[in-house]
């Protein structure tokens, strides 16, 4: 049995709820805006609405995809290169994140379910079709809920 969210809207929405704006992280330097619009930019990504390049070299892709399909769960103060540490604030406050996340979530199901032999690039991971894509997800989903303590 796994550990991770299960990565669906009603999953994620309940535990948005519970997320206030001044909520101190348990690791990391984002706070509780930036956080959900870090996750709104990951399914964008998962669409290729933003154009990943692979940080890694490509001997090390077949490895790490190896690890997001383990039971292991992403570290702490894992820092990504190609995610930036404190992002610009986009939205107006947090509701407005986690509206824009739940756009970014039906988009992102209707993208694959329109486009089912779709693959995008993660910068880890390379080239993810649907089922790649949820694994990040539900990994990057439950690595940030738990930094609030959702």
């Amino acid at each position: 049995m796994s550990d991770f969210l299960s990565p669906d809207l009603e999953t994620l929405l309940g535990k948005l709820n519970g997320l206030i704006p001044d909520a101190s992280p348990a690791w990391g330097s984002m706070n509780a805006q930036q956080m959900v619009e870090h996750l709104s930019n990951s399914l964008d990504l998962s669409m290729g609405v933003i154009q990943g390049k692979l940080s890694i070299p490509e001997e090390k892709v077949e490895s790490a995809v190896t690890y997001l399909f383990s039971e292991k769960p992403f570290p702490q103060d894992f820092k990504a290169n190609y995610a930036p540490e404190n992002p610009t604030l986009r939205n107006e406050n947090l509701d407005d994140a986690i509206d824009e996340l739940t756009m970014k979530w039906i988009a992102f199901e209707e993208h694959y379910e329109e486009n089912n032999v779709s693959k995008n690039m993660h910068p880890v991971y390379g080239m993810l079709d649907f089922e790649g894509w949820m694994r990040v997800h539900s990994k990057h989903f439950t690595h940030h809920f738990l930094q609030f303590n959702l």
